[in-house]
């Protein structure tokens, strides 16, 4: 009996610590302005371009700010709120996609620059290709620049959950 009193006490005075303590290996909650160096102006990303007619597309002219990026956050296991544009879809959902500060990005007006893209590669499909649905991925961030038919991408997120994003 007095064996269980005491494991019981020394669990009981371990509570207050463990409340107290950051959940192990939580994502940090990251915001669009956190993917752009300290120091650069968001003024200074935003390209400068011209239409090309034939495709009915903007050809943006970044400068290099545009492809400048937080290697800090290279690995970093985030939480981000954006806008999912599909790129690959198959029966069960969408298993990659871009994801954007804004909807309508990279569609309907000129694209972000690569340091306010994400290309995200979800480990199961997300059941809705519904262009610019407003959703959360969480994941490891990596600073991986691809170019796609849609646009020049800064990162990448191998997500591990997505979940529509809440309104108000």
């Amino acid at each position: 009996m007095v064996l269980h009193r005491r494991a019981f006490v020394i669990a009981l005075s371990c509570l207050p610590v463990a409340a107290r303590a950051p959940a192990e290996g939580a994502p940090r909650d990251l915001a669009w302005e956190e993917l752009i160096p300290e120091g650069v102006p968001y003024s200074q990303i935003v390209a400068d371009g011209e239409r090309d007619e034939a495709a009915d597309r903007w050809l943006p002219i970044f400068d290099v700010n545009a492809y400048r990026f937080v290697e800090a956050l290279d690995g970093a296991r985030v939480r981000m709120p954006g806008f999912l544009l599909p790129m690959e879809t198959g029966a069960d959902g969408v298993s990659e996609f871009i994801l954007t500060p804004y909807a309508g990005a990279c569609i309907h007006v000129p694209p972000p620059p690569p340091n306010q893209l994400v290309f995200v590669h979800a480990a199961e499909p997300w059941p809705s290709t519904r262009l610019f649905q407003p959703i959360w991925v969480t994941g490891t961030l990596s600073v991986n620049p691809i170019t796609t038919e849609l646009a020049e991408i800064g990162y990448g997120l191998e997500a591990e959950r997505i979940e529509e994003y809440e309104w108000g």
